[in-house]
């Protein structure tokens, strides 16, 4: 089998950084590595470590420096916060606020919304645990996806009427698990007749999709900066202001209030802490010093992707997507999997899992990286009740493409699956702290390891 290099990717498209990264296998050779893990974490685009790159020496302290780099780092914060607003199509009067991750929004929203809230069962662990010990310990209940979209939005809508003291709806926008996609818009007027809000987690859907919180009518919307080709460490919240002015502080700290004093010597505990005021949203949440590298990786990401998330982006996954699931049916014993039972001809992002026979999905994914060079995820990918209902409680595996990849990655994966059905693994596994490993296992533990070099980087091998 020869490990090719991918077809290019069309020129309307950015390049992404490493789309040339080879790696080593465990007999020896090296291939091109075939990224099929994009779903948990997208590598950055080109232009986006180049903006990085471009403001790292201009280090300064934000909002509150006199110095010419304080008011660069300054800059560059708020200008992310235009450049996210613009992608997510948020209102004027929406607030942006950065967080480390989708989790982390999710979490500074629990702190503020003033009573019940209602997910399906579909969600990524993110959206089902954000909202235990929210504000005041609002209450969560949990709603049985149907086996169609319209029976899940027919079960929310009677869960609502059964209970209408809701305060927010909180649902993804596209599954991380089978990439189909909610109605979101429809979601949102079911909310909305119910007297709550609706919030997106968007995750999984803005590196594919348009965000559109204005246009869906969506309250709320979060998501990573990580999925979205800039680097780790950098997600917002965008949504209506008044719930997060009146929350408490999801970090209280430096640049989070107005004022601050302490009580005197004669109160009744002793002296103490006393906040005259605090900041409106975002600074609100946003106390210390902020993660200026990313929010800039994360604003130059959108401006990057905003005349290409409407079109070139969905037509490039769209027909990936296609070929990728036309091969997986050929593989012997290979079942895809699917939160509903509304056809191939719904829309869905260009992730795909499944099981394959008997094989152990952890042995599968191994055996893919040490034989084939190729990336997925195995396991219940952070949505044990939706795994618990389409495998029983056993894991899976998922293969999610991005812009990154070619159709020469679908083709090998394909192929690298189609063996291991019929064969297995060529090499042996076991398992090693819960994880399947190859045994013995050739490849550099730590290529960034102080003392040796990189390991030399050859071409593919066939």
């Amino acid at each position: 089998m020869t490990l090719a290099l991918s077809r290019p990717v069309p020129h309307t498209l950015p390049r992404v950084v490493g789309a040339d990264l080879t790696v080593p296998l465990v007999d020896g050779r090296w291939a091109r590595y075939c990224d099929l893990d994009c779903a948990a974490s997208a590598p950055a685009l080109e232009s986006v470590a180049a903006h990085v790159a471009q403001v790292l020496p201009y280090h300064g302290s934000v909002h509150r420096g006199a110095g010419w780099t304080s008011k660069v780092c300054t800059a560059l914060v708020e200008n992310a916060r235009a450049d996210v607003a613009r992608f997510v199509r948020a209102r004027a009067e929406d607030v942006v606020v950065f967080t480390r991750n989708t989790t982390d929004a999710l979490g500074l929203l629990a702190r503020a919304v003033p009573g019940p809230v209602v997910t399906l069962d579909l969600e990524h662990h993110a959206t089902l645990l954000a909202w235990r010990g929210g504000s005041g310990g609002a209450e969560h209940r949990v709603v049985r996806a149907g086996r169609s979209i319209a029976a899940t939005l027919d079960a929310l809508r009677a869960e609502l009427a059964a209970r209408p003291d809701a305060a927010l709806v909180a649902v993804t926008g596209a599954s991380n698990v089978t990439g189909e996609l909610l109605p979101v818009a429809e979601i949102a007027r079911i909310a909305h007749a119910a007297g709550a809000r609706l919030c997106v987690d968007a995750a999984q859907l803005a590196p594919h999709r348009r965000v559109d919180l204005a246009g869906w009518g969506a309250d709320y919307v979060a998501l990573s900066g990580h999925k979205l080709y800039a680097p780790y460490g950098a997600g917002v919240l965008v949504g209506r202001r008044d719930w997060l002015d009146a929350a408490e502080p999801h970090v209280a700290g430096g640049g989070a209030v107005r004022s601050v004093g302490v009580t005197a010597d004669d109160a009744v505990d002793g002296p103490g802490c006393t906040v005259t005021e605090w900041l409106p949203a975002p600074q609100r949440h946003e106390g210390g010093t902020p993660n200026v590298l990313g929010a800039a990786a994360l604003g130059a990401a959108c401006r990057t992707l905003e005349d290409l998330i409407d079109d070139a982006v969905p037509a490039h996954e769209r027909e990936l997507a296609a070929r990728l699931r036309a091969g997986l049916a050929t593989v012997p014993g290979l079942r895809i999997l699917s939160c509903f039972d509304d056809g191939p001809g719904a829309d869905r992002t260009a992730t795909v899992s499944f099981t394959l026979g008997e094989l152990p999905a952890g042995l599968v994914a191994s055996a893919l990286s040490a034989e084939y060079g190729i990336g997925v995820r195995d396991g219940r990918f952070c949505a044990h009740p939706l795994l618990d209902r389409l495998t029983g409680g056993g894991d899976a595996v998922r293969a999610s493409l991005g812009l990154r990849t070619g159709s020469s990655d679908v083709d090998r994966l394909v192929d690298a699956l189609t063996d291991l059905a019929r064969r297995g693994p060529a090499w042996t596994y076991a398992l090693v702290d819960g994880r399947w490993a190859p045994t013995p296992d050739p490849r550099p533990a730590d290529p960034f390891a102080r003392d040796r070099e990189l390991p030399a980087v050859p071409g593919c091998g066939d």
